[in-house]
């Protein structure tokens, strides 16, 4: 059977009903009559009594005095199969773990196993064994390693059942954020990540060598989305972002998945949070669908609601709030530290019930130079952040979409206006009010699925001390 149909071998191999070496190269041998279609590990329920052909990973073995208890792990589950015959004995139980095997039996029911299922009177390939045993031990509920060794060992470590699963929810948060979108009309864009100045006018950038001059790693496809508001109205990406901030913390990296949205002719801010509340109760429903990813992790019924409405406080009230339980002089703050957004999460749990918070309003100066400002309050801005249980993951808000405003907003940053006047023109030539927001998916999955530092959701990341692998 050819690669890529339904089977598991390459054209040139077959499978036998008797077992084979451990060779890491599988001897051909005279074929069965027909081999049958691979089945997932997870469709095994409904073929009892039937003889399968099921392909994956040793994920561990169990050995007894008269019989041997296997477990095969593919992208579905993990299927305990019976080895009994002396011979076949002998070669699985020389192979490590993580050894990549084909098996051909019989689908038993059995209460006591796995699943309520066994693979019984195997036939044994070896497609690929594994040369020695690997780095981590992925057959326990947990790996007994410290993160920077999973890191390390990244290639082996996301095999983990676990780990595996918080990529499936991953995928299946971006799926729901665009199938959301696309469902009020949002196009999906691409926009670059080299660039001749940093969209947000700051200094945590990336520069590289670009044919002799110096460009910048994207922070963001702040600026392209906007302009292209002026083309197709309501747009949307997910995409890398990049940020050189010199953070080491549990929650930060220097590149990060962002999803971001911008539309076009909004009243103001809230407009944009309303999106936010619908995108996200798509995101969660995306998730919810993902029952045995969500299971590896204990949640089949612990998700969050998103409410319909999301309860939201203003910056002014925040500080006073948390000043008041605290004792501290917030009066003076530009910005909430992590300890201030624990606080308003609790209360957002305590007093509405709620995993979600909108806190508006935050300082102009701490915002873009694009934020619009409150017209009421001109020193607060338009803006707002998303907390969930109590950490930041959605910054959004209206930005400022008249010409005179941006040349304006330049000055008072102190920014020179010309490297940005292929951006300035679309405000020159009319730009509806919009707005928008942009989330970081990977710190939404880690507080999803309790996690204590993002690195643990995150593929290969990247941050102040790592480059690889």
């Amino acid at each position: 059977m050819a690669e890529g149909a339904s089977g598991c071998f390459p054209e040139a191999t077959t499978v036998s009903s008797a077992p084979f070496s451990s060779s890491p190269l599988p001897s051909v041998v005279p074929p069965v009559v027909q081999t049958p279609p691979r089945t997932s590990i997870a469709d095994l329920g409904d073929r009892v009594g039937e003889r399968v052909l099921v392909c994956g990973w040793l994920h561990h073995q169990r050995l007894l005095k008269a019989v041997d208890f296997l477990l095969l792990r593919d992208a579905t589950g993990i299927a305990q199969v019976i080895v009994e015959a002396a011979d076949l004995r002998a070669v699985t139980q020389a192979l490590p773990h993580e050894s990549v095997l084909a098996i051909e039996a019989t689908v038993v029911a059995a209460p006591q196993a796995p699943n309520g299922l066994e693979l019984h009177d195997p036939a044994v390939t070896v497609l690929g064994a594994s040369v020695g045993e690997p780095p981590v031990d992925l057959f326990r509920p947990e790996i007994p390693a410290k993160l920077p060794t999973l890191l390390d060992h990244a290639a082996v470590a996301l095999r983990h059942p676990k780990r595996a699963a918080s990529q499936r929810l991953l995928a299946a948060a971006v799926e729901g954020f665009r199938a959301s979108l696309r469902a009020q009309g949002f196009v999906e864009i691409s926009t670059p990540k080299l660039l001749e100045t940093a969209p947000e006018g700051g200094a945590n950038v990336f520069p590289v060598d670009y044919f002799g001059s110096t460009a910048y790693l994207a922070q963001s496809p702040q600026l392209y989305k906007q302009i292209m508001v002026g083309a197709l109205e309501r747009v949307f990406e997910t995409a890398p972002a990049f940020r050189a901030e010199p953070h080491d913390t549990t929650r930060h990296l220097s590149q990060f998945l962002s999803l971001d949205a911008e539309m076009g002719f909004i009243h103001d801010h809230q407009d944009v949070m309303a999106l936010v509340t619908t995108v996200l109760r798509g995101m969660m429903a995306s998730v919810s669908g993902e029952t045995r990813a969500l299971e590896a992790h204990g949640l089949q019924d612990a998700l969050p609601e998103v409410p319909p409405v999301v309860p939201q406080v203003h910056f002014t009230e925040a500080l006073a709030m948390v000043g008041a339980a605290t004792g501290e002089d917030l009066s003076a703050e530009p910005d909430l530290a992590p300890a201030h957004e624990r606080w308003l999460g609790d209360w957002a749990k305590q007093t509405h019930g709620s995993d979600w918070l909108f806190v508006t309003g935050y300082p102009m100066r701490k915002r873009p130079f694009y934020t619009h400002p409150d017209p009421a309050r001109p020193e607060w801005s338009n803006s707002f952040d998303l907390l969930f249980r109590g950490q930041e993951i959605i910054t959004g808000g209206q930005r400022l979409h008249e010409y005179a405003d941006y040349l304006a907003a330049l000055t008072d940053r102190g920014l020179d206006a010309e490297p940005f006047e292929g951006y300035l023109e679309a405000f020159r030539h009319g730009m509806p009010p919009h707005g928008g927001f942009a989330l970081g998916v990977e710190r939404l999955i880690a507080l999803l699925v309790g996690a204590p530092n993002v690195r643990e959701v995150t593929l290969f990341p990247r941050d102040m001390q790592r480059l690889t692998p």
